[in-house]
């Protein structure tokens, strides 16, 4: 389902005057420079997945969704064509929110933000709803953009504590949106309510109130949420992204 909205959706001319959900990720992807269309496959949102995640977080015109780890900003770019949400992106490569900017400015997409910076610096206050692509899992092992800012397993700790801790404090009825991961990060008091393809896209509701640093271990929610099954899931990563292109 996706949220109403006022207009159909935009065609562009940089699209063949297609709306955005006629277009194939490999079109979409040219708006960016070769080395980041690159990366596509691994590490952007397709667009299924973006459109089925702007229905799920955005219930009301004006929704502030903040997508955490955004680098291009594709799922931002989708979703702010499909809907009348407000979306911010927050991304610590400086080339990578560049090149969200610009895709922005070439969409003639007004109502959307991007962050250079840490989410740890970032007030959750300021947002009603949150998507999450997997955004630290560059800090345990497999797939790496590149070397430009700080990785380690200390570090998945401590953004996957931080983001837990925030997501915590938010009102009952918080809407958060993961595709692919094991949900480190999303706090026990938050109920899985949908998913779809395959489960790789789950819908998370806050149910009830956080007792912080209390929150069911990453190894529990694994068997709760019946997460990516045993294997290599950085290959899983790779094939569900691909198998929407």
């Amino acid at each position: 389902m996706r949220p109403a909205k006022s207009n159909a959706p935009r065609k562009h001319p940089i699209f063949d005057g297609l709306d955005i959900l006629s277009v194939e990720d490999e079109k979409f992807d040219r708006i960016y420079p070769a080395k980041i269309r690159q990366l596509s496959a691994i590490f952007w949102t397709p667009i299924a997945v973006a459109a089925e995640a702007t229905g799920l977080l955005v219930r009301a015109p004006g929704t502030r969704v903040l997508d955490l780890g955004c680098g291009a900003g594709k799922f931002c770019l989708v979703a702010a064509t499909l809907s009348d949400g407000r979306f911010t992106g927050i991304e610590q490569r400086t080339e990578l929110v560049a090149a969200a900017r610009a895709a922005a400015a070439k969409m003639e997409i007004d109502d959307i933000e991007f962050i250079r910076g840490n989410l740890t610096d970032l007030d959750f206050g300021n947002f009603d709803a949150f998507y999450l692509f997997n955004p630290f899992e560059e800090n345990l092992h497999g797939h790496k953009i590149d070397s430009a800012i700080p990785l380690s397993p200390a570090l998945f700790k401590h953004y996957t504590q931080h983001v837990a801790d925030q997501l915590g404090t938010r009102p009952l009825g918080t809407r958060v949106v993961t595709y692919m991961g094991y949900a480190e990060d999303i706090p026990s008091c938050y109920e899985c309510e949908e998913t779809r393809f395959g489960e790789d896209l789950k819908l998370w509701v806050k149910r009830r109130g956080y007792p912080a640093r209390l929150n069911i271990s990453a190894s529990a929610r694994r068997a709760v949420i019946a997460a990516p099954k045993a294997g290599n899931r950085h290959a899983r990563r790779t094939f569900a992204a691909r198998r929407l292109m």
